[in-house]
């Protein structure tokens, strides 16, 4: 029992019980046993009560030693851990220094100073880099950088290279020239100049830098068309992302293009019968000012969203429209206009946008009992404006800004017109600019490439293959003129680059008829390859008939004495005259076109006074305006079928007598 204590290492009083016993047993031999058997069973208790405790503590201590080793350990795990993720992280830090250095590679940087500016030109210095037709930016001297930042109004101005010599770079300043500097840095930025186009421009009014301008505040979405009342959107056809596109580009060849063969409808009667315009050609608008040039363009907007939005409803409200019949005498795909106002009044500007945002309605041509939602005309155009208070490089930047807009709009399978008002202005400030590089001066201080300036905008009107999706650009330029003088440099250049020319006068314009067209100097050379046969079949003497009546009115004038015949032409030209006559911003659908036109030809209208007939025409369109559902017209004959036979003339009869019941009522 001793040495199992021992072996156990238990606690030193038990110990030294134990060895007082034997040394008190060997003392007093003669003293009773079993007092000692007594302490030695106690003892004995005694000792195995405290192994039992002592084991307990043993147990609870190894416990807490292994949660201790446990904590340990995971500690260092997790040490371990971000050790390895700062390891990894800066492994990764190198791996994506090493990638970056080797994606990045050093370019030549053009880097110039200002040495002088004068009337919207800059010329700088040390731009050997630099290339023709790229856009720079003005950056304020380090000096003058230092004031801007502590006043914080620092302005980077846009420019555009235009001439590149030995010994110095000229640029256009395309903005304040005020705020541009001798000893400012110029830095290319690699690219000519550039702006976004897409179907988000539609409604908007722009500068030739692609800057909203009708609502500064309000940024272009460029991949949103707008909507009506109904969330629907007015853009037709295939839309495709907007994206930056050069300001110029080169012109479709030979192989790209197509003949011109689908007429672009003004809705002004005497341009679409006897000077008919197709979608692709060029036809100049030429006269004096204040005789009704831009009107024409405005009504042909007008006109064309009535056609765009017709097609719209019809497209949208298909499974309504099934029992509709197709009308033959109406485009198959939409066309959208642009107009480009090139130095006009700021005023002038914001009156033809009025215009264009008054809401128009499809009941102004033909009712229905369907309700049909309003429209705005500028929903379905752009409008580019580069005022007269602008630097002449904008002016000059603001043709090309619109035609590169109108060839998104072509290469993307659909239609754009785009009308130039005016070129002559455009003209004016590229000699203002060719001066003052100091370039030398030709006929009438023009630049010898004057001429190449307008060439190469509208040879970029086209209308393309079927291969490259059957789309067109039409030019309509407008050139003013100086006391009707067609032989003028920039008319004479601009006549010689077009398809045709409506020559507007002011005589006609002031005794009354308007639009005011000159039917012996106007000329279309695509002629009935873009015109209904329809239109193309009555109209055919029409030209004739007023081409004479302006002859014998000539003779008429002297008093002299006149047969019969020479009396019927001048009474059916005067009611031709008449009847060609119409009021500002109401085109006429091109079926009621045709009928008058008809009328007027056949005679119906011989006995009729000139006071009349203004009266009869606005019969005639409330007449066809309403509908039939028993009856048959005329005019939805002439729609569905697109010919003139006996059958319409016999519907024809049957129509004016009504429309005489009207006028008696």
């Amino acid at each position: 029992m001793f040495l199992y204590l021992i072996n156990k290492s238990y606690t030193k009083k038990s110990f030294q019980i134990f060895s007082n016993f034997f040394s008190t047993e060997s003392k007093s031999k003669n003293k009773p046993v079993a007092k000692n058997k007594k302490i030695i069973n106690n003892t004995f208790k005694d000792a195995l009560n405290n192994i039992n405790i002592l084991d307990e503590k043993k147990s609870i201590l190894k416990e807490k030693i292994i949660d201790i080793k446990k904590v340990v350990s995971d500690e260092k795990i997790e040490k371990k851990k971000k050790i390895g993720i700062k390891i990894l992280k800066n492994s990764n830090i190198q791996n994506d220094k090493k990638n970056i250095t080797k994606k990045i590679t050093l370019k030549t940087i053009s880097f110039g100073i200002v040495i002088r500016v004068k009337d919207g030109v800059a010329f700088a210095r040390d731009l050997g880099f630099a290339s023709f037709g790229e856009l720079a930016i003005f950056i304020p001297s380090p000096s003058r950088l230092k004031n801007l930042k502590s006043k914080k109004t620092i302005n980077y101005i846009n420019g555009m290279i235009v001439g590149i010599e030995e010994k110095f770079t000229s640029i256009v300043i395309f903005g304040n020239e005020r705020l541009v500097k001798v000893g400012d840095r110029i830095i290319t930025k690699g690219g000519v100049v550039s702006i976004l186009v897409g179907i988000g421009l539609l409604g908007r009014v722009i500068s030739p830098l692609g800057n909203p301008i009708d609502d500064a505040k309000k940024n272009i979405e460029i991949n949103s068309d707008p909507k009506d009342s109904r969330s629907r959107g007015y853009f037709i056809g295939l839309r495709k992302k907007g994206y930056k596109r050069p300001v110029e580009l080169p012109a479709p060849g030979i192989i790209a293009r197509r003949s011109v063969h689908r007429p672009l409808l003004t809705g002004i009667n005497g341009i679409d019968s006897m000077i008919p315009i197709g979608l692709g050609q060029r036809e100049l608008i030429i006269g004096d000012r204040q005789v009704g040039k831009t009107a024409i363009a405005l009504d042909l907007i007008i006109n064309q969203a009535f056609l765009n939005e017709t097609l719209r409803n019809t497209l949208l409200n298909v499974s309504k429209n099934k029992n509709t019949y197709i009308n033959k005498l109406s485009p198959k795909e939409p066309c959208y206009c642009i107009y480009v106002g090139i130095g006009q009044k700021q005023s002038t500007i914001a009156r033809i946008a009025k215009i264009l945002r008054k809401p128009k309605h499809l009941y102004e041509r033909q009712l229905s009992k369907e309700r049909l939602p309003v429209f705005s005309p500028i929903n379905y155009s752009i409008i580019v404006a580069s005022i007269s208070s602008d630097s002449a490089p904008l002016q000059f930047l603001a043709p090309y800004t619109g035609c590169t807009i109108g060839e998104f709009f072509r290469d993307n399978n659909s239609n754009a017109v785009i009308i130039y008002d005016d070129l002559s202005k455009q003209a004016v400030a590229y000699r203002q600019m060719s001066l003052l590089l100091r370039r030398p001066p030709g006929r009438e201080a023009y630049p010898g490439d004057v001429f190449y300036l307008h060439s190469r905008l509208l040879e970029r009107a086209a209308q393309l293959s079927i291969a490259l999706g059957n789309g067109s650009l039409t030019a309509l330029p407008i050139i003013e003129t100086q006391a009707n003088d067609v032989s003028a440099y920039i008319a004479t250049n601009v006549i010689s680059i077009t398809d045709g020319q409506i020559f507007l006068e002011s005589s006609l314009f002031y005794q009354g008829i308007r639009p005011a067209i000159n039917v012996g100097l106007s000329v279309s050379r695509v002629g009935s390859a873009a015109q209904y046969k329809a239109m193309g079949k009555i109209a055919g003497t029409l030209k004739l008939e007023l081409a004479q009546y302006r002859e014998v009115m000539e003779f008429a004038k002297f008093g002299a004495s006149l047969d019969a015949e020479t009396k019927q032409q001048l009474l059916r030209g005067s009611r031709l005259v008449e009847l060609l006559k119409q009021g500002q911003f109401k085109p006429f659908d091109v079926a009621l076109q045709i009928i008058y036109i008809y009328l007027g030809i056949s005679g119906a209208l011989d006995n009729k006074d000139l006071k009349e007939i203004k009266r009869f025409q606005e019969a005639c369109l409330l007449y066809f305006k309403k509908n039939y559902e028993n009856e048959l017209t005329s005019l939805e004959y002439l729609q569905r079928e697109a010919i003139i036979d006996h059958k319409f003339k016999t519907l024809l009869i049957y129509d004016l007598i009504r429309i005489e019941q009207i006028l008696c009522v």
